[in-house]
């Protein structure tokens, strides 16, 4: 991904998301929305029911 830092980087991949425009599905947990809070600028984050 262009533009991040390393860690950055590895945040979004360990999210499970490699290309752009990718959709990904996540438990609510609270790792996971540390792991969103690390990278907000490069996530749409939409709650499914």
């Amino acid at each position: 991904m262009i533009g991040l830092s390393p860690k950055q980087e590895a945040t979004v991949r360990a999210l499970g998301l490699r290309r752009m425009n990718q959709r990904v599905m996540h438990e609510d947990t609270a790792t996971v929305r540390g792991m969103i809070a690390k990278v907000p600028h490069v996530l749409r984050v939409s709650h499914e029911a």
